[in-house]
């Protein structure tokens, strides 16, 4: 598929000369009650406003354009879950009437136009058709991670000021049951705001699970009792918001990200056609993300209904029951998209082939990663594994879709293992220094984009424009650009190179090295299955890297790996990159997104407070990495 353009070069220049004309091509494709006034309104700075006097309904084209037409009875959601070890398909006509009736129960609740509604659920089909019943009434969601924990979800609660709450008396991970309904009703108790109502889905995990007279309501039930067969779609501003989804901040505080209706519909639209080279009577869409972070939002939910194919919301790990679990999904619907993290891709990797080669990929068209940098090793491993293309992409919670990408849909261009290639059409992209100016090619320095940002991106934080302004488009006075935080390269090419955040940059005796490059360096040793590497103080230089590995299998530690993975580091990048320790660990701390959680690396190490570790995938990986630090302490001499 080319999309009518003949190269990446001629779209990606039509979208920055002439947005108007690209996107309003693009805005085409969708239903609209009635069409925009204009395509872009970047009169107030940096509130850009897309398809402005257009109105829309997020749910009409997501659900309703299909059901309703030659798509009613083919495949839209396939639920998987290997946790409770059941399968289930909703045709395009299934969803539209349990989202109406959805949607009719929300109404007879009495939730309006602009109400906030927290989600708080595992991967099952009904929190998906939650999500669309409230854009289809006009209700903003905001989905909580059903891993947080009570604090964080009673944060989101005080920010958000929602009039309901949904969420299952439990879930499931890795076969241990999580009994939600107890963290919601702790949460309630801490939380400032009051919520009207609480409304559970019952699963039969946890049959003791605690209601409270009056505020409980029973979701399988209001269905009978309130659920509607139609209920017509709300006729919605372009600019009028559709979600909020936090993101953790620095200062502690999370940040609602705030997105639009129509900008955001478009931009997705148009990715699923231009990025992931989709087409509607072809693909089967499989994104092994959680509906708690962007990317379930965007590519399990919005993205592929949006496009009218069938997508796979699966709930499990990667590992269970068995390592073969994705695969064998893959095989069984016949998957030719996947996009997942390269964590996940590192932990499979430890693993023998036989789970992989054992089953038919062959309708696997692209593996698509983003979530945290794709290494060389993972890249060509995954590569020859899995026969596929394997592309390396990058985006952020605020922006909604990619900003860096290959774009096959478009022009499939060369691949260099280890960079996620070049600017996604609509991001004017460019390399500065501290004051935001711009630097030469192949040198280092901060990812920004130029104003205006393209369709999809945050409008705002939601009730603080200020932090808004500040956060990232106030970074570099008076210089108009979108800082995106990473710290990043251009080569001689116009291939981007994303090496890490960065306030993660570690200044080694007036050197800056992304943790990126280092951690490259660290992978390319063939003992190496998984690494993190940090700064931490130094008399001397200021900071040293300490380095914490995962081997693969099929070695143990020694002192003798551990000089040889540091003389690694120095041959590849040179004296000032090795570490100063190295340290074999049995796993790292994650967050159940699968990104490392360096500050739990460097807190421990440092003997600081660890704060709320309730987003990580696994307590005792924090226990490994503590005795991992004291083993290094000791070699260090800092006992």
């Amino acid at each position: 598929m080319n999309m009518g353009y003949k190269s990446y070069e001629e779209a990606y220049r039509l979208s920055l000369e002439n947005p108007e004309e690209f996107w309003g091509k693009e805005a085409e494709k969708l239903h609209w009650y009635k069409k925009w006034d204009k395509v872009l309104d970047d009169s107030n700075y940096p509130f850009f406003r897309w398809f402005v006097g257009g109105k829309t309904n997020l749910c009409y084209n997501a659900v309703d354009r299909h059901a309703l037409g030659a798509k009613r009875g083919t495949a839209a959601i396939i639920w998987e879950s290997p946790e409770t070890g059941q399968s289930r398909v909703y045709t395009y006509y299934h969803l539209y009437k349990e989202v109406n009736k959805f949607a009719g129960v929300l109404k007879n609740l009495g939730i309006q136009k602009g109400d906030r509604i927290v989600i708080y659920m595992p991967m099952v089909p009904e929190a998906a058709i939650a999500m669309l019943a409230c854009v289809r009434i006009g209700a903003i969601h905001s989905i909580v991670f059903a891993g947080f924990s009570r604090e964080a979800l009673a944060d989101r609660i005080d920010d958000a000021k929602p009039k309901l709450l949904l969420t299952c008396e439990a879930g499931s991970r890795g076969g241990k049951i999580i009994k939600l309904k107890n963290i919601v009703d702790d949460a309630l108790e801490i939380a400032r705001e009051r919520v009207e109502h609480v409304i559970i889905l019952n699963r039969g995990l946890d049959p003791d699970f605690p209601k409270k007279e009056g505020r409980d309501l029973d979701w399988m039930e209001l269905l009978e009792t309130k659920g509607m067969n139609y209920v017509e779609p709300e006729v919605l501003e372009s600019t009028d918001p559709s979600y909020i989804l936090y993101t953790s901040g620095t200062t502690g505080k999370p940040k609602g990200v705030l997105r639009d209706t129509g900008g955001y519909m478009v931009a997705l639209h148009a990715s699923m056609e231009q990025i992931y080279d989709c087409q509607t009577d072809r693909d089967v869409y499989f994104s092994t993300s959680d509906i708690g972070w962007v990317v379930g939002h965007s590519y399990i939910v919005y993205g592929p209904l949006l496009l009218g194919i069938p997508t796979i919301l699966y709930e499990g790990t990667p590992v269970y029951p068995d390592q073969g679990v994705w695969w064998r999904t893959m095989e069984k619907y016949g998957v030719t998209c996947v996009f997942s993290a390269p964590t996940a891709l590192r932990i499979l990797k430890k693993f023998p082939e036989k789970w992989i080669k054992d089953r038919d990929l062959s309708s696997l068209r692209y593996f698509f990663l983003a979530g945290e940098p794709l290494d060389k090793p993972t890249y060509y491993w995954a590569t020859k594994t899995l026969g596929t293309k394997v592309i390396d992409h990058y985006w952020q919670t605020e922006s909604g879709w990619p900003i860096l990408s290959n774009m096959p849909g478009i022009e499939f261009l060369p691949i260099k293992p280890g960079s996620p290639t070049k600017p996604v059409v609509g991001y004017d992209l460019l390399i500065v220094d501290e004051r935001g100016e711009e630097l030469p090619r192949g040198q280092k320095g901060i990812l920004v984009s130029r104003a205006p940002l393209p369709p999809g991106n945050l409008m705002t934080i939601y009730g603080d424009d200020e932090r808004y302004k500040k956060t990232y488009w106030e970074v570099f006075p008076g210089k108009k650009l979108y800082n995106t935080g990473d710290y990043a390269i251009e080569d001689e090419d116009g291939y981007f190179w994303v090496l890490g955040r960065a306030d993660e940059v570690i200044k080694i005796a007036g050197h800056r090295l992304g943790t990126r490059e280092i951690e490259e360096a660290v992978s390319s040793h063939p003992a190496v299955a998984e690494t993190s590497c940090i700064g931490v103080e130094d008399e001397i230089k200021g900071t040293v890297v300490i380095a914490f590995v995962v081997l693969k299998e099929s070695y143990k530690p020694s002192e003798d790996l551990k000089k040889e993975i540091a003389q690694t580091v120095r041959d590849k990048i040179g004296p000032i990159a090795k570490p100063k320790a190295v340290e074999m660990v049995k796993m790292l701390p994650k967050t159940r997104s699968g990104k490392i959680m360096r500050r739990i690396l460097k807190g421990v190490y440092e003997g600081k407070k660890l704060g709320d570790l309730s987003t990580i995938e696994d307590g005792a990986s924090i226990d490994e990495v503590s005795a991992a630090i004291e083993l290094m302490k000791e070699e260090l001499g800092k006992k």
